[in-house]
């Protein structure tokens, strides 16, 4: 052997015919252990990569140097692995023939199956025939015959390409779609897979005919191009037609350009710039349109008054540290309802929140300022209270001291909150009530509230807990007076100080019950808060505390409001037993029932203010009334609850919330039925009486249907339905949508829409209008 071919590869040989021992021997180095530069296909050999060779027969011809390996082939090389029946090697060529079922894996994971390999030996240039291609994404590429060129490009002659993640499980699963091509070019510089003459078939019928179809391929995660083309109609907007543009301006920037044309209403420009920082992301958005046919618009709306209209909306969330975070969510438009109007995706909707927060979470505590401001889409132009709307900061921060103190815990909440009101937001129902749900001017409140209880065992298992209360309230107002309209006692002072002492016990006495397949817990529970009245009760602005419900999650607070703006007072008891059950076979159950009792002072809610927030809430008499919760969760995946209101004196039923839900494996459901009695002093003058259903039904292997119902019994309405059929096996995914929506008081659908989308992986979607489904898909 020649001093000149010291620079081998070790060439190992494991000769596993009977009677024939292991076998080393060291040849001249061949071509493919030198340095070879390939791009992915082909990566870069090491220097000193060796080849493992195992096989059932090897033949070694020094004077042709040629080597022959036999059965059961197995060959591992700078990160390549390939098995065949026979390898044939030539060091005077430089070239590989592999015959009988090969299989190589290539050190980028891609498999090649195939009939016969004829390669050079570093595998960057051959010949293969009857070939399958199979990617890390598992897209699958097959032909007749390949050739390989430079290592860098795969070309595929009478080819198809499909993708079909089942097939990784299911060998027999057979895609519903693929692309029969004349030549498929897949080009490992580009990173790009090109099809040439090529035809899309579903179902196995070619449906359309491409001449060139050009996609990114599986190293690929982002790259510039047009997308595919989404479709929509609308009576008003008409038919559409959206041809979105991507751009790929960087590793942590891309953009979205969008032209839709509109049948009815002309050309609609959109964009989306998305940028990627180290701790976050920022998302700029625009649109606007010149709108050729307003009258398509009925009414005096904004939609039929404006020309010109556009909108841009601003989104970001930056992690400054793992507690903390900034961010806002913004949008700015020509009028309320243009992003509504034309389906905006991110800023549809019935009311957007501009707002910029600042959050941070400890181990004991937490902090959040947001500013708000709220945008009603849909508005009516003539309407002071749609189109007037506060604007508001907040603040909150919540604090748990580390250690006990006096034996007991120690929390205390701070909020700051600051609204200010171009106009007075008054609701009149005449002969029932005036209610303000807001005045015009500026209202400001400082707020600290600190808490302290210790829980105390005592012989016999009763938990006893005293509770310790201490709030002060800063507030400064520049409010509108509200007049004669208003029945209360308005504070008109500019500047005011208001503060409350709690002193309350909680006593709990759990009673286990158990036997053999089973335990439950009774717990009676009694509760006594002794404060003085409410200051200044009905006479200063209610911003946050509007939204009241009295029910049986509320039972044992301490303050019941549901903000900070009113503050409940007086002394009250609160009684009630909670129940919660485990059976041996894999049912639970849980319960709750209770009342409330008013022993002195002023009751907070039966003092009006100027949102009525206690009136018919149940609390408002010196016995309130009933409120109950049950619930069952059944091993067979079936769910339900219901929570209740009772009148304290003959029983009726003013609230009641039941709901029935399975899931199991083909079937999904879920029935929901709500009533609210008539609340006329809070603004509700109807009983509310409601049925909402959802279902779905996976029918076959890949389909299901699905269907929603919302029923108003008082009316004798639909009010919305719908009814779908989906296709997903993550490869295709097909949905068909109908809905449709009408007012308690009309008898025919005032908007309805049918949707429509297919979505093939690694191709694209095509969209024709909304296919949202409530909570189903």
């Amino acid at each position: 052997m020649a001093a000149g071919n010291r620079k081998h590869i070790r060439l190992l040989a494991a000769v596993l015919l009977s009677g024939v021992a292991f076998q080393t021997f060291t040849p001249s180095a061949p071509a493919w252990a030198q340095d070879t530069r390939i791009d992915s296909f082909n990566p870069k050999m090491p220097e000193d990569a060796k080849m493992l060779l195992s096989a059932n027969e090897l033949v070694y011809n020094k004077d042709a140097e040629r080597v022959i390996v036999r059965g059961a082939v197995q060959i591992n090389y700078g990160g390549y692995q390939m098995v065949a029946q026979q390898v044939e090697y030539s060091q005077k060529t430089g070239r590989i023939i592999a015959t009988g079922e090969i299989e190589l894996i290539e050190p980028g994971g891609n498999k090649v199956y195939a009939d016969q390999m004829d390669v050079t030996d570093d595998f960057g240039n051959g010949f293969i025939e009857r070939l399958r291609l199979e990617t890390t994404d598992l897209t699958k590429l097959a032909a007749v015959s390949g050739e390989r060129r430079n290592g860098e490009e795969m070309i595929l002659n009478n080819a198809v390409y499909t993708a079909c993640t089942p097939c990784a499980t299911n060998p027999d699963y057979k895609s519903l779609w693929h692309v029969k091509a004349q030549r498929i070019v897949q080009n490992g510089k580009t990173h790009t897979i090109r099809m040439e003459n090529a035809k899309f078939e579903l179902f196995g019928k070619p449906i359309l005919y491409l001449p060139v179809l050009e996609v990114p391929d599986q190293t690929v995660k982002r790259k510039s191009g047009f997308l595919v083309p989404k479709f929509g109609y609308t009576q008003k907007l008409g038919a559409g037609v959206s041809i979105p543009y991507y751009w790929a301006i960087s590793p942590y920037m891309d953009a979205t350009v969008t032209a839709t044309g509109l049948s009815r209403q002309g050309f609609l420009l959109q964009g989306e710039f998305r940028q990627r920082f180290a701790n976050g992301e920022h998302i700029l958005s625009m649109a606007g349109i010149s709108q050729l046919n307003r009258s398509s618009f009925t009414g005096n709306t904004v939609d039929a008054l404006e020309t010109n209209r556009g909108m841009i909306g601003s989104k970001a969330k930056f992690d400054i540290n793992p507690r903390w975070t900034f961010g806002w969510d913004v949008l700015v438009q020509s009028d309320n309802n243009f992003a509504k109007t034309y389906e905006l995706s991110t800023f549809d909707g019935t009311t957007f929140t501009n707002q910029v927060y600042l959050s941070g979470l400890g181990k004991r505590n937490s902090f959040d300022a947001r500013a708000f401001y709220f945008d009603i889409q849909d508005a009516d132009p003539d309407s002071i209270a749609e189109n007037k709307q506060a604007v508001a900061q907040v603040l909150d921060y919540s604090y748990t001291h580390p250690e006990p103190v006096l034996g007991g815990e120690l929390t205390a909440d701070i909020n700051l909150t600051n609204v200010n009101r171009n106009r007075e937001d008054e609701l009149q129902i005449p002969g029932i009530v005036d209610r303000f749900r807001g005045l015009e001017g500026t209202y400001h409140r400082l707020t600290a509230d600190l808490e302290w209880k210790r829980n105390f065992i005592v012989p016999g298992g009763l938990s006893l807990t005293p509770i310790f209360a201490a709030r002060g309230d800063v507030i400064g107002s520049s409010m509108t007076n509200p007049g004669i309209d208003y029945t209360g006692d308005f504070n008109s002072d500019d500047a005011t100080t208001r503060r409350m002492l709690t002193a309350g016990i909680d006593a709990r006495y759990p009673i286990l019950l158990t036997t053999d397949y089973s335990s439950h817990i009774i717990e009676p529970i009694a509760q006594i808060f002794a404060r003085p009245n409410e200051e200044y009760a009905g006479g200063l602005p209610n911003e946050d505390a509007q939204s009241f419900v009295f029910d049986a999650t509320s039972l044992f607070d301490r303050d019941k409001f549901s903000g900070f703006d009113r503050i409940e007072g007086g002394t009250r008891a609160n009684l009630g037993v909670r129940y919660t059950g485990a059976l041996g076979n894999g049912y639970a159950l849980r319960a709750i029932a209770g009342q409330s009792f008013h022993l002195g002072g002023v009751n907070s809610f039966a003092t009006d203010d100027l949102v009525k927030a206690g009136a018919n809430s149940g609390l408002e008499t010196d016995r309130s009334d009933y409120v109950t919760m049950i619930g069952i969760d059944a091993p067979s995946g079936i769910t339900a609850s219901f929570s209740s209101r009772f009148d304290e004196r003959d029983l009726d039923l003013r609230r009641a919330d039941a709901s029935l839900g399975y899931q199991g494996i083909l079937w999904q459901t879920a029935v929901t039925y709500t009533s609210i009695q008539a609340q006329p002093l809070y603004g509700s003058t109807k009983d509310q009486d409601e049925i909402q259903t959802a279902a779905a039904y996976k029918f076959a292997d890949y389909w299901s249907v699905f269907g929603s119902v919302t029923y108003d019994l008082n009316s004798n309405v639909i009010t919305r339905n719908g009814i779908g059929i989906t296709y997903d096996d993550r490869d295709t995914i097909f949905s068909l949508v109908y809905k449709e929506e009408r007012d308690s008081d009309q008898s025919i659908a005032n908007d309805w829409s049918i949707g429509a989308r297919i979505s093939f992986r690694t191709l694209g979607d095509i969209d024709v209008g909304d296919t949202k489904f409530d909570g189903l898909n």
